[in-house]
């Protein structure tokens, strides 16, 4: 059976978009990523200051050389290259990549605990595919 994340997009500001990623219909953790330009719709990307449209992506895990590591990767993603899953803090620290975290009761372009939490997400996504089985991603 796959491993089947999933990003809820539910806070929108500025220059941001926050979410909660759910692993198999369970929550998991917060997420913060560049603006929504809705791109699935037509929306304009702006280079480095746009999350990826909607929709449902492979992941698998190899070597990131912009980050020196192994990270997992969003495949097949409309106008982007390079996607990944890693931590950070604020959409500062991302060019479309999805940041993981938690806000606990606040709202917002941040998270914390981000190294953890992407530790943790990690090790469950690299356990699937040793695993021969397949990571999906759906953004809605």
């Amino acid at each position: 059976m796959q491993l089947r994340l999933k990003v809820t997009r539910d806070d929108f500001g500025d220059n941001f978009t926050g979410g909660k990623l759910s692993v198999d219909d369970e929550y998991f953790c917060d997420t913060v990523e560049d603006k929504d330009r809705h791109l699935e719709d037509g929306g304009e990307k702006i280079d480095k200051e746009t999350c990826i449209p909607r929709g449902i992506y492979e992941v698998i895990v190899d070597h990131s050389l912009h980050f020196g590591e192994y990270l997992p990767h969003i495949l097949n993603v409309p106008q982007f290259t390079g996607i990944r899953i890693h931590s950070g803090n604020t959409d500062k620290d991302t060019e479309g990549c999805i940041l993981v975290g938690e806000k606990g009761t606040q709202h917002g372009d941040w998270v914390s605990n981000s190294r953890s939490t992407f530790a943790k997400l990690f090790k469950k996504i690299q356990t699937t595919i040793d695993d021969g089985r397949k990571v999906t991603l759906e953004i809605v």
